[in-house]
């Protein structure tokens, strides 16, 4: 039996069979051919199967003739791996490759992809293709930590790299220190101090970051959990001159940060420029003096005062963050009223007597919204009353939505509204420490022992956040991020809240793209892209292996050519 097709022309149209047919040899001796069947209802797949047995050929399922013997994670690493390229990575960690490299390029992804304690590290990536691409599947935890010593002494190195990138004379050089908790008790560094995330009794250690105008990070510096933020100022000043060679920047720092004396030293000592803010009790004085309007509804003011020789003061009032705060503040003080209320009643009912008592109550419950200096209270052995202090509701009121930036800067090399928003832009480290502590990379806690392994730790995190931000712009088409929002038009009012564009607003509401598509965050398109695997495949029967690769889909596609975007963003803002 064969098949046979067969094509004719009637009429000018043509036809074409398909048929089963057999050849066989009538009594006369003569070959003949017969047709069995008509196959015009089979596809040419079909035909080719019903050939190839007809040929002798066995055919069997694709789960007989080969096993998947593992599969592995490959899209989070293919894109991570593509963001490296794109930022030379290996080259910035050290020019020479090397095991210590190929690990510390490792832990970078990892930290990225999936944040983990350095043991379960060493598990967790011989479930992608990470570990292969780096060839440190059989490292232990103790390499890994000596790969972190052999970073700890390449840091000033790497971060000199980074600053002659994305740093130059004249640039906004953004400063700012948070804390982290410590696991343990044997690191120098380890204090106890102010805990920014309310982890009261344990350790802390203070992680200073310095970066460039966007928020992108040049270097980190760990210092004692004890520490308060101004100390760790001038120790940044002169790494920008020392290490890094900068001979005049303009430093952007927080009014707690960047103190009277500290400026007084960047203007005799490093003649450097600064951005930064006024206290509140500074701005008080200035209200009391007359050089500030109460009546004054501007936005933005600039004045001179005698106390800031050489310097602009910039009167902002955000409006909208003025009706926050007194929303905000009313709806404490009725919490501070109802919680003295209870005692009140308590004292009306004579189950609490004593101002010993009364007074240790009332310390308890008034100090809990710190809205202690808005309240007047008066107690007794018998009795407790207390009101609402009028007059410094009203001085706070004042206030509401008024701050006032101080900077060196002359009007030829910044206008006000540059000023201001400079000052702004101390969010994006603000950002970058959300990213490191809680969103994403989860640098805390920290469990290492070692001082020189607690900085080299923070580091690799640092590192990881400066791949991660160049991620995150170049998929901004494809999350939730405003598209729209690093080209805000330098005409528009510097001190109103940012403010959503349209398309962003869209996404946020519809969760959708212009076409339609899914919108995601980073972390559920990371998710997404690990439904890219790397298989690897046994023929049955013998010992030959292959890998074969998920095939992207159109999202998982667009993700990592975006992706070729950071090439550009690398480059040093003009």
């Amino acid at each position: 039996m064969h098949v046979s097709i067969t094509s004719t022309t009637i009429r000018g149209k043509s036809y074409h069979y398909k048929l089963l047919r057999e050849t066989y040899v009538d009594p006369q001796g003569k070959v003949q051919k017969r047709t069995l069947a008509s196959l015009n209802a089979l596809d040419d797949r079909a035909i080719e199967l019903l050939r190839g047995h007809l040929a002798g050929q066995t055919f069997v399922t694709a789960d007989q003739a080969f096993r998947i013997d593992s599969s592995r994670i490959h899209g989070p690493v293919l894109a991570v791996l593509r963001a490296f390229e794109h930022l030379g990575i290996p080259r910035l960690i050290s020019s020479t490759a090397s095991r210590q490299r190929d690990l510390v390029c490792a832990m970078i992804a990892a930290r990225i992809i999936q944040p983990h304690a350095k043991l379960a590290t060493t598990r967790w990536w011989n479930t992608t293709t990470l570990a292969e691409h780096y060839a440190v599947a059989d490292a232990e935890v103790e390499e890994l930590y000596e790969a972190m010593d052999w970073l700890f002494r390449r840091q000033h190195r790497i971060q000199g790299k980074l600053a002659k990138r994305l740093l130059a004379d004249a640039d906004l050089v953004l400063y700012d220190l948070t804390s982290t908790w410590f696991e343990g008790a044997t690191c120098d560094l380890a204090r106890f101090g102010y805990s920014r995330d309310r982890k009261r009794g344990r350790q802390q250690l203070n992680l200073g970051l310095l970066c460039d105008r966007l928020g992108r990070p040049v270097s980190v510096s760990v210092h004692p959990g004890n520490v308060s933020d101004a100390k760790t100022l001038m120790d940044e000043v002169r790494r920008l001159k020392q290490q890094f060679s900068l001979e005049r920047v303009v430093l952007v720092g927080d009014r707690g940060m960047m103190v009277q004396a500290h400026i007084d030293a960047l203007r005799r000592h490093h003649h450097f420029d600064w951005i930064t803010a006024i206290r509140s009790g500074t701005i008080r004085k200035l209200q009391r003096g007359g050089f500030i309007d109460p009546d004054d509804r501007a936005s933005l003011v600039e004045m001179t005062h005698p106390d800031f020789p050489g310097e602009r003061l910039l009167v902002c009032r955000n409006a909208a963050l003025a009706r926050r705060r007194a929303h905000r503040r009313e709806e404490l003080l009725q919490a501070t009223e109802s919680a003295l209320g209870e005692i009140r009643d308590a004292v009306g009912r004579n189950t609490l007597q004593g101002a010993d008592r009364i007074g240790i109550r009332v310390g308890e419950r008034i100090s809990r919204h710190r809205m202690k200096k808005h309240f007047t209270c008066e107690i007794t052995d018998r009795s407790f009353t207390f009101r609402r202090n009028r007059q410094s509701i009203l001085a706070e009121q004042a206030l509401d939505g008024l701050y006032v930036i101080r900077t060196s800067l002359s009007k030829r090399q910044a206008s006000a509204a540059d000023c201001v928003r400079g000052y702004k832009s101390l969010c994006a480290v603000e950002r970058a420490f959300r990213t490191l502590k809680t969103t994403h990379l989860q640098v805390h806690p920290i469990h290492h022992r070692l001082t020189d392994r607690v900085i080299a730790h923070l580091f690799l995190c640092m590192l990881a956040y400066h791949v991660e931000w160049h991620m995150r712009e170049a998929w901004r088409p494809i999350t939730f991020a405003d598209t729209e929002l690093r080209d805000e038009a330098p005409g528009g009012d510097p001190v109103a809240p940012a403010r959503r564009s349209a398309s962003a607003e869209r996404k946020a509401h519809t969760g959708l793209l212009e076409d339609g598509t899914a919108a995601h965050s980073f972390d559920t398109l990371m998710q997404y892209l690990a439904t890219i695997t790397r298989n690897r495949c046994r023929v049955e029967g013998t010992g030959v292996t292959f890998d074969t690769t998920t095939q992207p889909d159109s999202l998982q596609d667009t993700a990592l050519s975006l992706l070729d975007d950071i090439r550009k963003l690398a480059r040093k803002s003009e």
